[in-house]
């Protein structure tokens, strides 16, 4: 029997127009990608996407640059938690807008991340942001994740509803039990997951801190890899921290961080207040550099010391004198 062969079409690069890159929450989460946030069950993953979610409907930051211009329609699909006794409430308490939060009702059939639905909801709300979680539960039945041909066509399929939208898609997954393994290998599956994806963060606890969780991005296909990020899940709920100083290895290998490079840049500025009024400011990120510590953790630490910068004969200066 005769398969009927496709016909060749050639895209000529001149008549393409160039376009940047537009984010969600740079250098994170692009709009037109697939972006996957893994991590091992319970360490915090979705009630980390679903505060980011809860301020993004009000058009409120979380973090620098996860701010949309206004609010923004979401569709959130879970498969693991009931909508009216823990969506719904972790939603409210994180303040979310809830009439811009969608979820595609799977009572009459289940959805697989290929279904025609999902097109159909992002055109009818708008959306701007997709979240599947997990992952695994919407790869349609008598799909196998480990095998390489049918992850890739799955994942190109959603990656092209990302782009004709413009549309950021989160997929959230579980770990596999690999320990040891680089995190690429730990993800969902085949590799191709990972592979199709542009941005992958990886979401952990910090050995040493019970409440604390780590963010950190482990692949970033369109930008320079972003600073460490972390939040802390306590009694009186989540709380985001920000920037912190901790690697994958650390997150993954459950081994203590390093001295957190902001306190280490907290107390160098404290001991130079003790002998100085004020200093020159490239100066203070020479001293910085010799014990480790990057400018940016530095100037982050000057904001959080609330040190005031002024300019003296064409040389800038940071005036510690007003250090408590």
């Amino acid at each position: 029997m005769e398969t009927s062969k496709p016909e060749l079409k050639l895209i000529q690069m001149s008549d393409v127009e160039a376009e940047e890159v537009s984010w969600l929450w740079y250098p994170f989460i692009p709009y037109g990608k697939l972006t996957i946030i893994q991590g091992d069950p319970g360490d915090g993953k979705t009630t980390f996407v679903l505060n980011a979610a809860a301020k993004l409907s009000k058009g409120i930051s979380l973090d620098t640059g996860l701010q949309s211009e206004e609010p923004i329609n979401i569709i959130y699909q879970t498969a693991e938690d009931g909508l009216a006794d823990t969506v719904k409430p972790r939603l409210e308490g994180a303040g979310a807008d809830c009439s811009k939060i969608h979820v595609i009702d799977e009572s009459d059939k289940s959805l697989s991340m290929v279904d025609e639905r999902v097109e159909q909801a992002i055109i009818r709300t708008g959306a701007k942001l997709l979240i599947l979680d997990p992952l695994q539960a919407y790869l349609g039945g008598g799909m196998d994740m480990n095998r390489a041909n049918e992850a890739r066509d799955m994942t190109k399929k959603l990656g092209a509803l990302a782009e004709k939208y413009k549309c950021a898609i989160i997929l959230i997954g579980h770990m596999n039990k690999a320990s040891g393994n680089k995190a690429a290998y730990r993800g969902m599956g085949s590799i191709d997951f990972y592979a199709v994806a542009r941005s992958v963060l990886l979401v952990g606890r910090i050995e040493g801190e019970p409440e604390l969780r780590a963010i950190v991005q482990i692949k970033n296909n369109l930008a320079a890899f972003g600073h460490s990020k972390a939040f802390r899940l306590s009694e009186k709920g989540f709380e985001w921290i920000g920037d912190y100083e901790i690697t994958a290895d650390e997150v993954l290998g459950g081994i203590a961080p390093k001295a957190n490079k902001q306190e280490k840049a907290i107390a160098l500025l404290r001991e130079l207040a003790e002998d100085h009024n004020m200093i020159p400011s490239n100066e203070a990120v020479e001293l910085a550099k010799e014990e480790d510590i990057s400018k940016r953790t530095l100037e982050i630490a000057k904001n959080e010391l609330g040190i005031k910068a002024r300019r003296i004969n064409n040389t800038w200066y940071w005036i510690l004198k007003e250090i408590e």
